[in-house]
């Protein structure tokens, strides 16, 4: 099932499910009041979920009454999610070809996913599946770069990119307008991601594709220097808890007749 998906997302998330699950943000609480006044999903909605991971954004879905079906296409992340979100339907499939009849669904969600398959040909499948006047939802918890150890943190991480996809490229964009939706509308909330330092800055370093990916030694390498940056820091040097300031940005579009 990973054939075709990026090689830094077929590697990194399959080894690094479990620290991805302990150590990525969860979403703002205001993203419940998206999912229902945007996207109307509520009791008895159909939501296929794509790109679905360990289930962060899941457990969401759930909670506003909806049936969800969650796929990734990297089956190590997937029974991470069935593993602790069993309300929750699961498939192995690719943006591309959903295993969803034509027509069926109320939304199709992507969080923190959208850019790795952002092709013409995965927003037709989401088409297919959609009823007419369903919703597309895109969101991602976006680092603030605001934030002078943030944006050093990320000086840092970004130098391993290679060739990965990411959504801060903005190249996601270059499928909209897409045919058949309605121009993206975009919701902006702040959510802070509070913990040790090892946990929110180490470990979400550590669960990124690209740096799973790497070998060790240039992964040991990278960390020691976020550690270094950690202990340079007086906001975070020394400090059992710390708030990692993320920008939560969703997008939400419909399903033209």
């Amino acid at each position: 099932m990973t054939a075709g998906v990026h090689r830094a997302a077929a590697t990194g998330f399959a080894d690094g499910a479990d620290i991805y699950a302990a150590s990525r943000p969860a979403y703002p609480a205001q993203a419940i009041d998206w999912l229902r006044d945007r996207l109307a999903i509520g009791s008895g909605s159909r939501v296929v979920e794509v790109g679905a991971g360990t289930g962060l954004f899941t457990h969401l879905l759930l909670d506003t009454g909806a049936a969800v079906v969650a796929t990734d296409p990297v089956p190590e992340m997937l029974a991470h999610l069935a593993s602790t979100l069993p309300g929750a339907g699961t498939a192995l499939a690719t943006a591309e070809a959903l295993p969803i009849a034509d027509g069926s669904v109320d939304a199709v969600i992507c969080a923190t996913a959208f850019h790795w398959f952002a092709t013409p040909q995965a927003l037709a499948e989401f088409r297919r599946v959609l009823r007419p006047g369903g919703a597309l939802g895109l969101i991602w918890n976006v680092r603030d770069n605001d934030v002078p150890w943030v944006r050093r943190l990320s000086e840092i991480t970004d130098r391993y990119q290679d060739d990965a996809p990411r959504q801060k490229s903005q190249a996601w964009r270059g499928v909209f307008p897409a045919p058949g939706f309605t121009p993206l509308h975009e919701t902006v909330m702040r959510y802070d991601h509070v913990g040790t330092p090892e946990d929110v800055i180490v470990g979400r370093t550590l669960s990124t594709s690209f740096i799973a990916a790497l070998p060790d030694d240039r992964r040991a390498t990278l960390i020691d220097e976020v550690r270094a940056l950690i202990a340079a820091t007086p906001d975070l040097a020394g400090k059992s808890e710390v708030r990692f300031p993320y920008v939560t940005r969703a997008y939400d579009s419909r399903r033209l007749d």
